[in-house]
């Protein structure tokens, strides 16, 4: 009988230790529960619209998807999702006790298999306690397939918080040298200071997104080519997106951009979670396009 009790409690004991790192589901089977975090070394290279453009990706795919915003006092992501007007309880609430969480998530109304979960305009950083956080996040992955984490740029409070608990890293940059400079630290960070270093697990799956790329600009000088970034970087390749006016217009809409079927920009991000789920996908947009006549005619991009 005592044999029989210290199994139980032993096995018990192995799935609560797994289910705190996102691998069994809610009845013991094994399901992904992976945190993604997109993060930058820098400001304004259109981190929140990739992680708006990649949850809604992933969804698109039938995966269950939430994607939430930690960087507290400014918070964006619900702009750039539409649902700004939807919030009433936000991450912070959660992580106080205020709200439960259900009560703060905000389903999509474009797709049943993403939730918007935004944070506080109020509260500065440091709320973002990370005992709570983990907490709101295991539970998070008893319901989600994906949890995308819209890191503040950086590397203060909030996105140190964001980065500890990272399953896979998208650092999304541009071809710029200062851009380029900053996302080197924050791979240091990602291979010193996360959960999975911390405690000798695999590393964090790391990934370049390079955004806002233009080969006018290229060809010219005036920005970093592709092999120029992957070379100072070494990190692999997730997708190249190219300078487009349809990512203003959709950030200015509340509409990601993968809504838009007819966006350059639209589509690579669409490639770039095909090959996040392990697709083999050519790498689009490093050399004109060639214009059909058809699209010549009616003006089709």
């Amino acid at each position: 009988m005592t044999l029989i009790i210290a199994v139980v409690h032993s096995r018990a004991a192995g799935a609560a230790a797994n289910r705190c790192m996102g691998l069994l589901g809610k009845k013991g089977e094994v399901c992904l529960a992976k945190v993604i975090v997109l993060t930058s070394g820098k400001g304004g290279v259109g981190k929140t619209t990739s992680a708006a453009a990649i949850a809604s990706g992933l969804a698109l795919r039938g995966k269950r998807t939430v994607v939430i915003d930690f960087d507290v006092g400014l918070r964006n992501l619900d702009l750039i999702m539409g649902c700004e007007r939807r919030v009433v309880f936000d991450f912070i609430n959660v992580i106080n006790g205020d709200a439960k969480l259900n009560q703060a998530l905000i389903k999509d109304k474009r797709n049943d298999n993403l939730y918007v979960f935004p944070t506080s305009q109020t509260r500065d950083k440091e709320a973002l306690k990370r005992d709570g956080v983990e907490r709101v996040l295991d539970e998070l992955k008893d319901n989600f397939d994906y949890i995308v984490c819209d890191s503040p740029a950086g590397i203060e409070h909030g996105a140190i918080t964001a980065l500890y608990f990272a399953d896979s890293a998208i650092i999304v940059t541009n071809p710029e040298v200062s851009s380029v400079r900053d996302s080197d630290r924050i791979i240091g960070i990602l291979a010193s200071k996360s959960r999975r270093a911390e405690h000798n697990l695999e590393p964090v799956q790391v990934h370049l997104l390079l955004t806002r790329y233009s080969l006018e600009r290229v060809k010219k000088g005036e920005m970093l080519s592709v092999e120029d970034v992957k070379e100072i970087l070494s990190i692999p390749l997730l997708g190249v997106i190219p300078e487009s006016e349809t990512v203003l217009k959709a950030s200015n809409t509340g509409t990601p951009v993968v809504f838009d079927e007819e966006s350059p920009a639209g589509r690579a991000y669409l490639d770039s979670v095909a090959r996040f789920v392990g697709e083999q996908r050519e790498m689009r947009f490093l050399q004109p396009e060639r214009r059909s006549i058809f699209r010549s005619l009616f003006g089709r991009a």
